[in-house]
């Protein structure tokens, strides 16, 4: 039998547990899994496979597991550890399972946990989850959502219109059976970039923070605006270390040195890798682009706005940067 996780669009039906949210995976009948009988047949939107997902230890150097056993732990086991939604966050390697939508199940007949208030069982929105689940977990979830939603886009040829099949042996592709077009899951490469330099009059490290038009206006004096880093998507013919210099000098118009990449992020917001990079500020006068931004400014390590939560890469970069400065966020 096959274990699923189930969505619906970027929500994960989960369980509660005292440390928190645990995505719920159902044991799927036969049945409700592809035979290659039915591979021939029109792509059934709503089921995929979903690959392991690794933890950062496997080529991280800086991480020491707390746990060195923790690979071998099933998903029941995590259920019953109490530390298990923190201790293992850089060292839990989530097996490889599958993913269904909630329509997919209903139109299947396939038993769901009782949803309501009071249940203990809750479709959860992914950017909620990020926060605390381990980092394997979190991309393959984020792994589900770019295939479902992939499937749901590519149900027709985009050279002929004609209705696809998937491709035969456990291959990701939508074929087209009149023009033969091979229809792949496509991934959008969107740099993110830490920017900093001394503050000009105390010497302390700042960074550059940008809020951003999407993260939503001050609705009262007390609420707390958010602030992020300067990202954008890498355009065709561009290195990554182009868009990191184009990028910036669009958004807020000043030169960098010293660009270096750091680490990447899966990011199914709609289906990105985003790419992270840090690099100090070489020169020019902050003028932002005003239909992305609203301000931009350098903010010292010790005295920051609110940034983007745990769990995000643009998060990560700026706690990197802060520990190396003996501070912690």
């Amino acid at each position: 039998m096959t274990s699923a996780f189930i969505f619906s669009d970027d929500t994960v039906l989960c369980r509660q547990l005292p440390n928190g949210w645990w995505p719920v995976q159902l044991e799927l009948p036969p049945s409700a899994t592809n035979s290659d009988e039915e591979t021939q047949l029109a792509y059934q939107v709503g089921h995929v496979t979903l690959l392991e997902s690794l933890a950062p230890r496997h080529w991280s150097s800086d991480i020491n597991p707390t746990n060195a056993s923790v690979d071998a732990l099933k998903y029941a086991d995590t259920l019953e550890s109490d530390d298990g939604l923190i201790n293992t966050a850089h060292t839990f390697t989530a097996q490889a399972a599958s993913a269904i939508t909630y329509d997919y199940a209903i139109a299947h007949h396939i038993a769901l946990p009782i949803i309501a208030e009071g249940s203990g069982n809750a479709f959860v929105p992914y950017r909620q989850l990020i926060t605390q689940l381990p980092v394997a977990l979190s991309d393959q979830l984020s792994q589900a959502i770019q295939l479902l939603r992939w499937q749901t886009d590519t149900q027709f040829c985009s050279r002929c219109a004609a209705r696809t099949i998937h491709a035969k042996r456990d291959e990701r592709a939508m074929v087209c059976p009149v023009c033969r077009l091979r229809q792949y899951p496509r991934v959008q490469p969107c740099v993110i970039t830490a920017i900093t330099r001394p503050n000009p009059q105390t010497g302390e490290m700042q960074i550059l923070l940008a809020h951003h038009h999407r993260y939503g206006q001050q609705k009262t004096p007390s609420q707390a605006l958010q602030y992020g880093l300067i990202a954008g998507f890498v355009e065709v013919g561009e290195s990554l270390e182009h868009a990191v210099v184009r990028e910036v000098a669009e958004e807020v118009n000043i030169s960098l040195s010293d660009i270096r990449y750091v680490s990447s992020q899966p990011w199914p917001f709609p289906s990105n890798l985003m790419l992270g990079f840090r690099a100090s500020y070489a020169g020019g006068e902050l003028i932002i682009q005003e239909d992305e931004l609203s301000h931009a400014d350098f903010f010292d390590l010790s005295n920051l706005p609110k940034i983007p939560s745990k769990g995000s890469i643009a998060y990560e970069l700026i706690a990197q940067i802060a520990n190396e400065q003996g501070l912690s966020l």
